[in-house]
């Protein structure tokens, strides 16, 4: 029984956090700023994607779906999260190690890893407010076309696992900066290598080689996300992930605190 009582602890301050964090988030400004360029783009671009379709001939493939190209088929998808994540993730610690509270915190009675796991969730919630949007070029799509659910379904489990393991590199970058601008590159950097990375999968490799590199490409696997192929080695590959970047925050904050 002290067991479910250190684990009902853990969790009753794991969920005071995220919610502080939460609220703290979409109270602000930043908030509403993020979200409003990230629905811009998004509009701008499935408008774009929508226009190529109509503009294909009858029967041109699969590849001409405007929610799949939307969904990870194009850089286009890719290449603006290596700016949203950054400016997502970069308050989550390094605003509370610039103001000072972070040491408060650190001694209060909770533990790293309720602090961790709390700023963590907050960063899930960040994530999933930024594709909630997305459900309405789903109903319009729905609406003048054929959707395919099951594949719909895919993609967003997809999309899901990348941010798992996106908001958990950029929650790490923020544990260790002291800045928000620190972390925010720290996170542009570390996720523009994993990209970058996973851009060799289409240079002339040897078989192994390029199987690794395909391994741990985001394209590679939002690619299969969106053709409705649930891969659980990818999904095992951005929940690994995930965890160890949660790990390593909470060992940054275990050694801040002993140094408070």
């Amino acid at each position: 029984s002290e067991n479910h009582g250190l684990g009902g602890q853990l969790m009753r301050a794991t969920w005071t956090i995220a919610k502080r964090e939460i609220l703290s988030f979409f109270m602000s400004p930043l908030a509403y700023v993020v979200l409003t360029a990230w629905l811009l783009w998004q509009g701008a671009i499935f408008f774009l994607f929508c226009f190529f379709v109509a503009g294909s001939p009858p029967g041109s493939g699969s590849e001409s779906d405007p929610l799949r190209m939307l969904f990870g088929n194009t850089t286009l998808f890719f290449v603006p999260l290596l700016v949203f994540v950054p400016v997502l993730t970069m308050r989550l610690l390094a605003e509370e190690t610039r103001q000072g509270t972070l040491e408060t915190l650190l001694t209060a009675p909770v533990t790293s890893v309720s602090v961790v796991l709390g700023k963590y969730l907050a960063a899930l919630v960040f994530w999933c407010a930024l594709w909630v949007p997305t459900l309405m070029y789903v109903w319009l799509t729905s609406r003048f076309g054929d959707v395919d659910w099951g594949r719909l379904g895919a993609t967003y489990l997809g999309i899901f696992g990348v941010g798992a393991y996106y908001m958990s590199v950029g929650l790490l970058m923020s544990s260790i900066a002291k800045s928000q601008i620190v972390a925010a590159v720290l996170t542009f950097m570390s996720l523009g290598g994993l990209f970058v990375l996973g851009v060799f999968q289409f240079m002339p490799l040897d078989d192994g080689t390029l199987e690794m590199v395909r391994y741990v490409s985001v394209w590679q696997h939002m690619q299969g996300f969106s053709s409705g192929i649930v891969d659980t080695r990818y999904l095992a590959y951005d929940f690994s992930l995930a965890a160890l970047g949660v790990f390593l925050a909470i060992q940054v904050l275990e050694i801040r605190r002993t140094e408070a």
